[in-house]
């Protein structure tokens, strides 16, 4: 753990950045749809070291963390919490080959050392809900390079794309900024949960292919009431995937969802929300999808 300030903070779209002041390690962060992009920053003068931790936040149900090479780790992270059993694989590779790497006991948390670097550290992320195969085709086929300007350059321009479906004239930049802020929290999910290869974990935790984007995170309890409806809007390509998802995770796992998290039925909150959400768009005249289904 570190202490830092929000003055040496930026949060913006696409980009997080912090300086960890304990360590004088400037940390920069963004992403790409299944891949994440680290890039560390280390005083010159001291050892570049980080650590894997698949301890942090929920109970483990199985785990594993395998060396391929100097520069590449992969492995799976299975844990119960609100899902009963999320499912997580992992592909990281590294700009720079590690010297040394330590395990705990349990082998639940990973020592790796660079040496002193003269450049920063980048590592790439590759993630996936079906297996570690899946991880690595997300890394390779989204981020094949080590540019971290121009995976954020991407990351800002696809929510620029998203954002400036609303445009707000108002003579505060104050309320401009209140606005698209709970703007993008409102699309900040359901989140993508299909591999580069169409493949995605179905509601019986079995692998299916979608031949389409597939989502997770239904908070149907919440979103049924104003989110969906503004995704009519805004988001109509969206909404005919979001409803094709609801529907496979109905054929995958006998009936429409409540509230999901990562392929599995949470069962928490009353109601039979991912109905309004469909009728709601097929009022609306959104039937990109198999309507007989649906009914």
């Amino acid at each position: 753990a570190s202490s830092f300030s929000h003055k040496n903070e930026i949060a913006k779209v696409g980009y997080y950045q912090v300086l960890l002041h304990d360590y004088n390690v400037n940390v920069e962060l963004t992403s790409s749809a299944r891949v994440g992009f680290h890039k560390y920053t280390f005083p010159k003068n001291k050892s570049a070291q980080i650590i894997l931790d698949l301890e942090h936040r929920d109970r483990l149900l199985s785990y594993e963390i395998e060396v391929v090479d100097s520069i590449t780790i992969q492995g799976l992270r299975y844990s119960d919490e609100w899902a009963r059993n999320q499912k997580v694989h992992f592909y990281m590779q590294f700009s720079e080959p590690f010297e040394n790497i330590m395990f705990n006991n349990e082998n639940t948390k990973a020592g790796i050392v660079f040496g002193k670097l003269k450049t920063p550290l980048s590592i790439k992320v590759g993630i996936s809900a079906v297996s570690k195969q899946g991880a690595e085709k997300n890394l390779v086929a989204e981020i094949p390079h080590w540019d971290f300007e121009k995976v954020k350059t991407s990351n800002q321009d696809s929510w620029s794309k998203a954002l400036s479906k609303i445009q707000v004239e108002d003579d505060s930049e104050i309320n401009k900024e209140i606005f698209y802020t709970a703007l993008y929290h409102s699309l900040l999910a359901p989140n993508l949960y299909v591999d580069v290869d169409s493949s995605y974990n179905g509601m019986d935790l079995k692998q299916h292919k979608a031949n389409d984007e597939h989502y997770t995170i239904f908070s149907l309890w919440d979103t049924f009431r104003a989110t969906h409806p503004l995704f009519t809007i805004i988001e109509q390509k969206k909404t005919n995937e979001f409803i094709r998802t609801l529907l496979r995770q109905f054929q995958d796992g006998g009936r429409l969802p409540i509230w999901e998290l990562a392929a599995n039925y949470t069962n928490c909150m009353i109601g039979y929300h991912a109905i309004p959400v469909i009728v709601d768009a097929y009022i609306k005249g959104i039937r990109n999808y198999d309507v007989d289904l649906a009914l």
